[in-house]
């Protein structure tokens, strides 16, 4: 199979991994964009006895983590000229957004680390080793940082499910 096309095919998975580790759709496509242009332009340096997946994910976190160092002196850019009307009001979410609204907060609460563990290992279904070669950590590791993350991401839910309560005297 012809490698550049067995890129393309990955797209769909890089874009779920992507904006799992975004929380957001527009900068999730464009961090799969610069990961398929940084591997199209460094191919001759892709093992291919190593997963083409595992490869594209390592090459996106690296992206992505890059990126964070950079931006994490300013805030996020917002044009708030630039936003559509549509944007800023709406009709309410139906209960499934809002249950993906509340697990995607929740993501958003752990610390990154833990986050790219359970997002390769839960969404992307790859296995520990897979995960410890993409993150370059040890599988104790990524054992112990998916299980922190799976107890963290329960606490967060279980607190967002609850209603806040304001004691009145």
């Amino acid at each position: 199979m012809d490698l550049t096309r067995a890129i393309v095919d990955e797209i769909p998975y890089l874009r779920r991994f992507a904006r799992g580790l975004t929380g957001d759709r527009h900068q999730a496509d464009d961090l799969v964009q610069d990961c398929v242009e940084r591997a199209l332009s460094r191919l001759h340096l892709y093992d291919r006895s190593r997963n083409l997946r595992n490869w594209l994910f390592t090459i996106l976190r690296n992206i992505h983590v890059n990126n964070l160092r950079k931006h994490s002196s300013r805030g996020p850019h917002v044009d708030v000229e630039n936003v559509p009307e549509s944007l800023l009001s709406g009709d309410a979410e139906q209960f499934g957004h809002v249950v993906v609204n509340d697990i995607s907060k929740a993501l958003d609460g752990l610390p990154p680390q833990q986050r790219e563990v359970l997002l390769l290992i839960s969404l992307e279904q790859v296995s520990y080793v897979e995960a410890a070669q993409i993150l370059d950590v040890p599988i104790g590791t990524i054992m112990s940082r998916l299980s922190r993350g799976r107890n963290r991401l329960r606490d967060l839910l279980e607190v967002q499910s609850k209603p806040g309560l304001r004691q009145i005297k």
